[in-house]
């Protein structure tokens, strides 16, 4: 027995307003409109080195053994490096500081205060992402194109580093 599809059902081939205009080209959504697309400033892998480079170089100069992360504007890691003799717990410390710095685009260390002065509200949103001092977003032309997070020793002292790398890029892009 062949079946014939209903009229009343609004998905039957023959009755269907899809069925009724299949190849009626619908000039609400394709009308040509003059649209464009900003220039988006992002975190090379050369930029990226440079930063590590020279937040190496300060805690070398220090004698601080750290690991140093470096992540794009997503929070994807780009660099992560473990100074000899750094602890290994400071891997993903490291990754999740640059990550809560460039997801609120500002320094963790004020984070890390707003959570110290009572807002502890903040550590139910942390999702993978330390609220410590040590995290600092790389901000180039008013666009945030990465962030840096260290860890290893004294809070102060990761975020001295993660400066370090922060204002050398700076200075270099002029």
């Amino acid at each position: 027995m062949r079946r014939t599809p209903r009229r009343d059902c609004p998905n039957a081939t023959n009755g269907s307003p899809r069925a009724r205009t299949a190849g009626v080209r619908d000039e609400r959504y394709h009308r040509r409109v003059a649209l464009s697309l900003p220039a988006k400033k992002t975190l090379t892998l050369e930029a990226a080195r440079f930063t590590l480079a020279a937040c190496e170089a300060e805690a070398i100069k220090n004698n601080w053994r750290v690991v140093i992360a470096i992540v794009d504007d997503g929070g994807h890691a780009i660099l992560v490096t473990r100074l000899d003799g750094a602890q290994w717990s400071s891997i993903e410390t490291a990754v999740e500081k640059a990550r809560a710095a460039i997801a609120w685009k500002r320094p963790t260390r004020l984070l890390e205060e707003s959570i110290n002065n009572g807002r502890t509200a903040f550590l139910s949103i942390a999702q993978g992402m330390a609220v410590l001092q040590g995290g600092v977003p790389i901000e180039v032309d008013g666009t945030f194109i990465g962030a840096v997070g260290v860890s290893g020793v004294k809070a102060a002292d990761d975020e001295v580093v993660a400066l370090a790398g922060v204002h050398a890029l700076k200075a270099a892009l002029g």
